[in-house]
């Protein structure tokens, strides 16, 4: 099994790390099992956040009793020192334990430090005083602040998303991360689902010491990740040609899915419809062009443009002039099919 070790906070974790915002979608018995084999199978490193709903539940469900058999890192979005202690105190019951082993500062519009008048940095630090957050890190998706959070050193770990298809601004996100001594945690390592080859994925990815934590929740996810403990991946000339492909099909602003654009003000589901041209381009037309995506689709009609996605958006991607150009693309091959 290959891992990484995080930086200076000294965790040695896995490079196949258990992404659990997926597992909100899907039953409490069917996530325990699925959290229970990972574990067994040498997944070991659990990665979850306060903002996903039920996940830290059936995590805490899941892992009882192997607590010591186990890395959680969990994450506060709170912007008040009241919601970072709420956060942290829920989290610990439902994970069912008395500490977290990385506290991550949740996608903050900003870099919470000492002395900066919100108070969060000094909560965090008193509560690894106390003992209930082992180490301290913080996850972004805007490189302004992930790379402010790299120059503070005040952090252990950055979590931000990284995959073949980052731009080289993202790398040097990377290296500057790792120059400083800061473990690196790789998000959206198949970029919200573009990306369709877990192998290319993981063998690009383990150039770099990064940790990547991958979304799960079926079983066939999982048992793909889990070939690869005993059998990694290695570049091969046909990978490096896929991924050369795919960058000419994904460059530029596109959509990542990562959903902070939601909610809608009029119900539009923002990020996938926002992705439906590149969905269109690499995956089978009868997987999407459907009733169900028809109505979906035609939902971008009553956006009323009062712009709140477009200002949640951390990637600054003007979300409804790109709707618009997700629904013509689809309405094209709707009707070329119909």
């Amino acid at each position: 099994m290959q891992k990484v070790r995080l930086g200076r906070s000294g965790l040695v974790v896995p490079r196949n790390g258990f992404g659990a915002l997926p597992i909100q979608r899907i039953s409490q018995a069917d996530a325990v099992r699925l959290i229970r084999r990972a574990l067994d199978g040498g997944m070991y490193y659990f990665d979850t956040a306060r903002f996903y709903t039920d996940s830290e539940e059936k995590l805490g469900l899941a892992l009882e009793g192997r607590r010591n058999d186990v890395i959680i890192s969990t994450k506060t979005g709170a912007t008040t020192v009241e919601g970072f202690w709420n956060d942290l105190e829920t989290s610990l019951r439902l994970l069912k334990t008395d500490y977290v082993d990385l506290y991550q500062f949740h996608n903050l519009p900003f870099c919470p430090k000492p002395g900066d008048g919100s108070g969060l940095y000094e909560a965090m630090l008193e509560a690894q005083k106390q003992d209930k957050v082992r180490h301290i890190g913080i996850t972004n998706h805007r490189q302004r602040v992930a790379m402010e959070a790299v120059e503070s050193g005040l952090y252990e770990t950055l979590q931000y998303p990284f995959s073949y298809l980052a731009s080289e601004a993202d790398l040097d996100i990377v290296r500057r991360t790792l120059d400083a001594g800061m473990g690196f945690i790789c998000m959206k390592g198949l970029s919200g689902g573009l990306i369709t080859h877990s192998a290319i994925a993981y063998a690009w990815l383990a150039q770099y010491e990064v940790a990547p934590i991958w979304g799960i929740q079926k079983e066939s996810e999982l048992d793909e990740w889990l070939s690869y403990q005993d059998n990694p991946p290695v570049l091969t000339d046909d990978m490096r040609a896929q991924i050369e492909k795919d960058r000419r099909e994904l460059s530029g602003d596109f959509c990542r899915g990562c959903g902070y654009c939601q909610p809608c003000t009029v119900g539009i589901e923002i990020q996938d419809c926002n992705r439906m041209s590149l969905f269109l381009q690499r995956a089978p037309h009868s997987v999407y062009v459907t009733e169900e995506w028809r109505r979906k689709m035609d939902k971008i009609d009553e956006c009323v443009h009062c712009d709140l996605c477009k200002s949640r958006c951390p990637y600054g991607i003007d979300i409804p002039n790109t709707l618009v150009k997700n629904k013509q693309d689809f309405d094209k091959v709707w009707t070329a099919r119909r």
